[in-house]
């Protein structure tokens, strides 16, 4: 069955007892759709969609998280519930373990579907810390479930050998920052989703994140990276973002740009 997608829903999700150093990113979310009300953003997109009452783009409200309830179960539900009602996702975390269950709920409506990971770290490790599902693991677990049909990540600059051997084990295809630029476009073969991490940008553009990594990528490149997208954005997550390390707002602004210039994608790509 084809399914026809209507809008997209900018879901928040206020999680972070998975993050594996310092506590904030659950208090993401709503610093960044304060910017996205504030006024101090043009609603419109690079791409050219105005995002202002636009019947293709709203609010939805923050994922709950009740006590008796794993965080992956009610995640993939939230996320499930959108899909199913023809909403696309472009969710506000949050570490980024909360990109698994995002993607479980995918893969249900997308069995084809392609990942853009761009991140400083690969998010391989097969346990961190004891721990499967802390946000070192997101996308060990995706690629152990076959979630995806490809998965590229772009902007990584630490690697250990186990996580080279989980990239290797998985066919990752990795493109580490001492390799960067880019020598040809990334081309994709059906649906793509992209997996943000904040600080796979340069923490000199967006110093709120709790593993500041220099070396990475330009906002610029990342706003590039999402235009030159050359099949269907059908969903993202930005995550990663710690307001408690921010200063003066920078990372809050940045992330709010990119996530209008992700919304402006998934619409011009992918809602009639």
């Amino acid at each position: 069955m084809v399914r026809t997608y209507r809008a997209v829903s900018l879901l928040g999700i206020p999680f972070d007892d998975n993050s594996s150093f310092e506590r904030g990113p659950a208090l993401a979310p709503d610093a960044v759709k304060q910017v996205l009300t504030s006024g101090s953003l043009n609603k419109g997109t690079e791409l050219g969609v105005n995002l202002a009452d636009n019947p293709k783009w709203f609010f939805a409200d923050n994922v709950q998280f009740a006590q008796d309830m794993h965080f992956n179960d009610a995640i993939e539900q939230a996320v499930a519930a959108q899909l199913d009602s023809g909403q696309l996702v472009l969710s506000l975390g949050g570490d980024h373990s909360v990109s698994y269950p995002i993607l479980k709920a995918y893969a249900k409506h997308f069995p084809t579907l392609n990942i853009l990971h761009i991140d400083a770290h690969s998010d391989l490790y097969d346990s961190f810390k004891g721990n499967r599902f802390a946000n070192a693991c997101p996308f060990a677990r995706v690629m152990e479930d076959n979630l995806c049909q490809r998965l590229v990540q772009i902007g990584i600059r630490t690697l250990n050998q186990h996580q080279v051997e989980q990239a290797q084990k998985f066919e990752v295809e990795m493109v580490e920052m001492r390799h960067w630029p880019l020598e040809q476009p990334l081309t994709f073969d059906g649906p793509v989703y992209l997996s943000l991490d904040i600080d796979g940008i340069d923490p000199a553009f967006a110093p709120g994140v709790s593993h500041r990594e220099p070396g990475g990528l330009t906002t610029r490149e990342v706003i590039n990276l999402i235009h030159q997208i050359d099949a269907p954005l059908v969903g993202a997550d930005v995550v990663e973002f710690n307001p408690n390390r921010d200063i003066d707002g920078v990372t809050a602004q940045v992330a709010a740009k990119l996530t209008k210039e992700l919304a402006g994608k998934i619409i011009e790509s992918s809602l009639s």
